[in-house]
C-alpha cells in the first residue's frame, strides 16, 4: 500500500518539470491525482503518462475564474483534497533597470497572488489533517542578479507557509515549503534565449552545488511525498531544501 493510498492531490503546474514529476510520485503512492496548468497538449501528455490516476484541467491559476472550474471538478469527485502542492510559478531574468510592469504583474499574478488564491479557493475542500505544500527556491537567500522580482515573490511564498500553518492549525492542515535549489528542468532552460546558452547555464549553476551537479525533478518530487505523507506528521511551517548543498555548506 502506497503512503497516500485512497487520498485525492492537486498539483498545479503539473504538466512538466518539479510539477509532473511530483504528480506521478504522488499518484504511485496511491494518491488520485488533479493536475493543471495552461498547455493542454502537456496535460494530456501527463495524464497518458500517469494513467487513470490522474485527472487534467487546464487553466491559469491567475484567473480565478479558471481556478472555480478546476475546484469544481474536484468538488464534483466528492472526496474533498487531502493534498494540495501550489508548484505553478514563472521565471524571468531581468534586473532592476530592466523591470517593466508587465514583467512585474506577471510574476507577481502567478507566483504570488495565483497561489494565494489557489490556496484560498481550496479551503472549503481540504480535509481536516489535509498538506499544502508551497513551491519555494533557494533565490530567496542568495540575492542573485536579475532575478530580483522572482525572487522576491518566493520570499512572499516563504511567509505565506509560515502564517498558513498557524492559521490552519486548529483543523490539522500543515502547510510547508518545499525550496528547491537548480533543477533540471524545461524551465530551466527556458531562462536562456538558445540551447548553447541554456548549457552554458546548467554548467554554471551545477557548478556552484556542493553536490556538484544540477537536481532532478523526481528528487524534488521525494520531498513533496515527504512532505503529502503522514511520514512529516509533526512538520509544518518550514521549509525543506532540496539543493544539493547549495545553501547550506
Amino acid at each position: 500500500m502506497g503512503l497516500l493510498e485512497g487520498k485525492t492531490a492537486l498539483v498545479t503546474g503539473g504538466g512538466s518539470g518539479i510539477g509532473l514529476a511530483g504528480a506521478v510520485r504522488l499518484a504511485a503512492e496511491g494518491a488520485h491525482v488533479f493536475i493543471t496548468g495552461r498547455r493542454r497538449a502537456e496535460l494530456d501528455a501527463a495524464v497518458e503518462a500517469i494513467g487513470s490516476a490522474a485527472t487534467a484541467v487546464v487553466g491559469d491559476i491567475s484567473n480565478l475564474a479558471d481556478l472555480d472550474r478546476l475546484y469544481e471538478a474536484i468538488r464534483s469527485r466528492g472526496r474533498g483534497l487531502d493534498v494540495l502542492f501550489a508548484n505553478a510559478s514563472v521565471a524571468a531574468f531581468v534586473t532592476l533597470e530592466q523591470v517593466t510592469e508587465e514583467h512585474f504583474d506577471t510574476v507577481f499574478g502567478i507566483n504570488v497572488r495565483g497561489m494565494l488564491f489557489t490556496v484560498q479557493k481550496a479551503l472549503p475542500l481540504l480535509n481536516d489533517g489535509a498538506s499544502v505544500i508551497l513551491n519555494g527556491s533557494t533565490n530567496v537567500d542568495v540575492g542573485a542578479e536579475a532575478f530580483g522580482v522572482y525572487a522576491a515573490t518566493k520570499a512572499a511564498t516563504r511567509s505565506f507557509s509560515r502564517t498558513w500553518a498557524n492559521e490552519l492549525k486548529g483543523r490539522g492542515i500543515r502547510v510547508n515549503t518545499v525550496t528547491p535549489g537548480p533543477i533540471d528542468t524545461p524551465g530551466l532552460s527556458g531562462l536562456a534565449p538558445d540551447p548553447e546558452q541554456a548549457a552554458v547555464l546548467r554548467r554554471q549553476l551545477a557548478a556552484q552545488v556542493p553536490l556538484g551537479r544540477l537536481g532532478r525533478p523526481e528528487e524534488v518530487a521525494a520531498a513533496v511525498v515527504f512532505l503529502a505523507s503522514e511520514q512529516s506528521s509533526f512538520v509544518t511551517g518550514s521549509s525543506l531544501y532540496v539543493d544539493g548543498g547549495l545553501n547550506q555548506i
